[in-house]
Formats: structure tokens, sequence, C-alpha cells
């Protein structure tokens, strides 16, 4: 039997064709899973067996137990979504509504699917929540988005589209932003639960070692076409087209260059201290350590690995080296020599351009009301304000060449590139100002494997060319073994293992350690459930 039989599907905005005459089919109870690079179509493949996406043109059919969703009416697609195929979205913070409760959120689908009354659907969000292993399920169902934790949250997402027992559930990057232990935890409690309903689910992901542990099947799209399907053991064993072949060779290659040894360090901090003072109730307030005393050694041309889960402290960290955080911070922080711990905003000021930050997400860091030349050009103006209008403009051009995009692409804006040029432009950002030190916050982790290794052997040219040192915060470890030179393990605001990376990595020492390398190389047994193994 066919659960999801999607027959010659055509995907147009406008006169641009995203989806290209896809066909592909799912069985009750199926785990089917679609990779591709950012652009593929994947995404809005899957958001059309829903019918989600906006002022799109549909051909073909797309067939949910032999009716086809594309021929219902809006009313009838209303009793489809969530009750006979949910969906669980890759940001839950984006996707959850910041003004309602978990608990409401959830209630409100049972009463919408299956009318039961207020106090009955509360009932059952609390036991959907449980059986997704939240903690305290009574009290988190109080608790609105902001104040769960991103793990916290995918569950959150999950016992939601599970509330009306689906028959197929869609999964579009459910774990990107997750440290790797959570990762593991997400997919097991997906595993376990797709089992004990015969759930179908179909996976949209850029994980390949996710999705040869977790898929039954595999479709490979490339620029809106679905160009390869077979078994998951039959795609990663003999691989048949060549771009299927260059997405399976697409992983982090050690990167690193040489780092002189007898050199004064770029950056020192010691004995560094973060503390946010934390509200409870109108007046209360309790102290909250998220960094505690840690020291840090830098030298030009070197990079410096920070890695830990989700409220380790390692982004707290990186934002109180560079002035940024808005905790208190204790200790002693120097650039260059240069105290920086006590400085005021006006002494620091001619430093900032000497020190520059690439966050996670360049789509929420790039002003969506500036173009490309006024967002790169932003600190250039601030800082060098000599150069005049054509003297900026020919560094923004250059600056574009660097990280590899057109100066054509100066009057457009962010919307309109990939996650890919996205990232590029920040990099152009901080790179401009010609800083000898950059802090990268997780700079690929909503990237897909071939796009990330391309920004990475971007950012070890760069740092080769120029001699910029990094520090590199990362929850992927493949990532971290690439291109750190060093690396600090981080749990609850404290370093609990630091050293050479191949040492750290290769050789751990600390339990703690030892179960983030385990986490990252997961496998799973269809019996057992998952086992977790070191690589």
């Amino acid at each position: 039997m066919t659960l999801l039989d999607i027959q010659h599907l055509t995907v147009r905005f406008g006169a641009t064709t995203v989806v290209d005459d896809v066909s592909l089919s799912i069985a009750p109870g199926e785990k089917f899973a679609l990779v591709g690079e950012s652009g593929s179509g994947k995404t809005v493949t899957s958001l059309s067996v829903l019918r989600l996406n906006q002022d799109a043109d549909y051909e073909g059919r797309i067939l949910f137990e032999g009716q086809d969703i594309l021929r219902k009416t809006e009313p009838a697609m209303r009793t489809v979504r969530g009750k006979d195929v949910a969906m669980i979205f890759q940001e839950p913070m984006t996707a959850l509504n910041p003004l309602f409760t978990i608990g409401n959120q959830i209630a409100e689908v049972l009463m919408l699917h299956e009318g039961i009354n207020a106090k009955h659907a509360a009932q059952r969000t609390v036991e959907l929540l449980a059986k997704t292993d939240i903690p305290d399920p009574a009290r988190r169902a109080l608790s609105y988005p902001h104040q769960l934790s991103g793990g916290q949250r995918q569950r959150a997402m999950i016992a939601m589209a599970l509330a009306c027992k689906p028959k197929l559930l869609i999964a579009d990057e459910p774990t990107t932003a997750l440290d790797v232990t959570i990762q593991v935890q997400i997919l097991e409690l997906l595993n376990q639960l797709q089992r004990e309903e015969n759930m179908a689910v179909l996976m949209i992901s850029h994980d390949l070692n996710l999705v040869r542990h977790f898929a039954d099947r595999v479709g490979v799209m490339e620029k809106g076409r679905l160009v390869e399907t077979a078994t998951t053991a039959q795609l990663f064993a003999n691989p048949r087209e060549a771009y299927t072949r260059k997405l399976l060779a697409s992983h982090p290659q050690r990167i690193v260059g040489e780092v002189e040894e007898n050199v004064k360090p770029l950056l020192s901090a010691e004995r560094v201290r973060c503390t946010f003072s934390i509200k409870h109730g109108w007046f209360k307030k309790t102290p909250f350590v998220a960094v505690d005393d840690v020291d840090v050694q830098l030298k030009p041309h070197e990079t410096l690995g920070i890695v830990g889960e989700s409220g380790s402290g390692k982004s707290t960290l990186g934002m109180a080296l560079l002035r940024l955080s808005s905790a208190h911070v204790d200790g002693r922080i120097a650039f260059k020599g240069q105290p920086v711990s006590d400085m005021s905003s006006d002494a620091l000021r001619p430093l900032r351009a000497k020190m520059q930050v690439v966050f996670q997400d360049p789509f929420a860091s790039l002003s969506p009301r500036r173009t490309i030349e006024q967002i790169v050009g932003e600190g250039l103006a601030l800082h060098q304000p000599q150069l005049g209008r054509n003297g900026l403009r020919d560094a923004v051009a250059n600056g574009l060449i660097e990280v590899g995009l057109s100066p054509d692409m100066m009057a457009r804006y962010p919307h309109e590139f990939s996650g890919g040029q996205r990232q590029r432009i920040a990099i152009a950002r901080a790179l401009v100002l010609k800083p000898e030190l950059i802090l990268l916050d997780e700079p690929t982790s909503s990237l897909d494997v071939s796009v990330q290794q391309q920004v990475l052997m971007l950012l070890a040219e760069l740092q080769r060319k120029h001699g910029i040192a990094y520090v590199f915060i990362s929850h992927d470890l493949a990532v971290i073994r690439a291109m750190a030179h060093r690396v600090m393990v981080m749990k609850d605001g404290k370093v609990v293992e630091s050293g050479a990376t191949e040492n750290v990595l290769s050789n751990p020492v600390q339990p703690y350690t030892r179960r983030l390398l385990a986490a990252s190389t997961y496998s799973v047994n269809d019996n057992a459930g998952w086992v977790e193994s070191a690589s």
C-alpha cells in the first residue's frame, strides 16, 4: 500500500520553477528522507503536501490515501492539516506563538480536530508532553516558548504534531540548531514514537549522518528535480549519480595552518566570570553564573574552538571576550596587551574594528531594510570616514570579491540570497575592516554539508591570507576538528577539558567530552533503539 503518492509534481512561483516533475511515494510506517543542497526544492516539496506554499502554482498530483490534495477545498485541507498529516518545522521559536503557553497551543489542536472540551484537552496535553520526556510536564504546559530551551521547544513541537496521531509526520530539519547530545535525544524520540504509532515520516535534512541512521529510503534533490531514489543502504554504499557522490563526499576536512609558538598572545583572559541577574517576582533578583573562572589564550593566526551543549556558557564567554555581553563580567581581558576589561565604550571604539563577529543566523543579523552595499559598508563608514563615497564603494566591492561574491550584488537585499551567500555577506562585513580577531558563533550550523565545506574553506583561506585569529564556537565536533588548532570543552559555565584539538578529540579524558563525541557518531539498532558509540 501507498500512503503518500506524489506524481509529476511541479511547483512554480510566478515564472520561476522551484520543483520540477518530482515523483515519489511513501508507504505506511516508512521513514523517507529528502536530502539536497539549499535551494534544491526539498522543503517546497514537503510543504506542498499540506499546500502551505503561499502564491504557488501546482501541477501534477499529490495523493494521500488515494485523494488528491491539490484538488481539495481549503476547508477540507484544514481537516487534513494537523490531524492526518502533521509537520515539525525547522525553527520552533518562530513556529510557536510567543503570546500563548505551550499547553494552550497543543490543546487548541486537540479541541479543533477532536472536539474535546478544554479540561480533557489540558489533561491530554500534559500526557503528550510527558510522552516526549519533557521534565515536569504539568509545569512546562504553563510555560511560554521563550521560557523553554531549544531542545524542550522542539519536544513541544513534536507533542503538538503528534496530538491527533497523524498517519504522516513531516519533519523539516528538526535538529539543525541543536547541539549533538540533544540531536540524539530528539531523533531517539522520533524513532520511538514512529515505531509505537506505525507512523510514516518524511524527513527533510542536510545531515547525511542523521539520514543514514534514521531513514529507510532516501531521495536526493538537485535544482528542483529528484535525481536519485534508493534504500538508505544502497544509496550510501553505491550512489548512482555524480551529485549524490558529491554530497556524500562533502564533509569537513582538516584545513588548519601553522601557528608560531614564541609569539605574544593576541587575546588573553584570566578568571573570566559572567553573571546575570534573574528576576523572581516583582522585586527579587537572584544571580546566575553563566561563565565561571575561565582563562583564554589566543595567538595570531590561531583558531580556538569552544564546544559544549546549549547553556554551557560558550556563546556568553565569546561575547564577554569582545565586550559585547550584557552580563556583569569579572576578570581581566586584554587585546594586544591592552586591558579592555575596564575600558570605557569611547576608549574601546577604535579597537572594535580589530575585533569582529559573525553570528549563527545571517538572516537575523543582516538588516532586511538595507542593501548589501549598506550592510558591508556600515562599519567602514564609521571607522574610516576618510574613504569617501567612491572609496567606500570600492572597498565593499573588493570585500565581496574576496568572499566569492560579485560586486553586481551590492544593490540587492539579504532575502534575495541563499543561506550560504548570506553567510558570505556576513563574513565580508566583518572582513572589510581588516580585523585581527573574528568571533565565529556557530557560523555553519544552518548550512548544508557542501555549502558548509565551502564556507570553512573560505575561512581557512582568509586566515592564511590575512593572519586572522578565530574564536570558533560550535556544537559540531567535525567542524571543530577541521578548523581549530586548540579546543576548550565547556559544561555548566566551566572549562572541563582543553588542549590541542587532535589530542582532546582523539583521546578525551573527561566523561563529558567522551559523551559529546559519542553523540556526534551515533548509530541506530532497530530492536534496541538508539545506541551511542564513540568513533
